[in-house]
């Protein structure tokens, strides 16, 4: 089941999240995350009206997806960079993509042009499955990060929404 997050669901959030920063390079950083600072997050999201969609299945959340600000500069306000993420016993198991689906439907509805994904460049599954949703290649950065030992080439991906109808300058 698909449906908004809820404060009670931060902690299963926060373990996937984590997950992920020490086991694979989706995530550019080192330290695991507190519960507090996932907290911050999670109501910094709500606060800006930025949605936190999760996927439950038996009670357990199997994976999320978000979306927030791509720059803080007011002309970027209808760019918007989203991140999902899946409990790793779900990955490669349809969830990435029924969360992918519900992001861009709100991304859509909100009035968003340009929705933008930055995948590590090794990360042939997520790439492939951006792709399959009508992402398109549109840069790499070569050596944007190191982790692991290694250096990270970030790849960026953007997929071309119907934007707002009168677009306007200013806040």
């Amino acid at each position: 089941m698909l449906r908004d997050a809820t404060e009670s669901d931060v902690p299963e959030i926060l373990e996937i999240y984590n997950d992920a920063i020490i086991h694979t390079t989706a995530v550019y950083t080192y330290e695991p995350e507190t519960l507090e600072n996932r907290l911050d997050w999670f109501r910094d999201r709500r606060e800006n009206s930025y949605p936190v969609v999760v996927l439950e299945d038996g009670g357990k959340i199997r994976g999320f997806a978000t979306y927030g600000a791509f720059r803080p500069k007011p002309a970027y306000k209808y760019s918007i960079e989203h991140s999902v993420y899946v409990h790793k016993e779900y990955r490669g198991k349809g969830a990435g993509k029924l969360l992918m689906r519900e992001v861009i439907k709100r991304a859509e509805a909100s009035g968003y042009a340009t929705l933008i994904a930055a995948i590590d460049a090794t990360n042939q599954e997520s790439i492939a499955l951006h792709q399959k949703l009508g992402f398109y290649h549109s840069g790499t950065i070569r050596r944007a990060g190191f982790k692991f030992g290694k250096w990270l080439d970030l790849a960026y991906y953007q997929l071309d929404l119907v934007g707002p109808v009168e677009p306007i300058e200013g806040k």
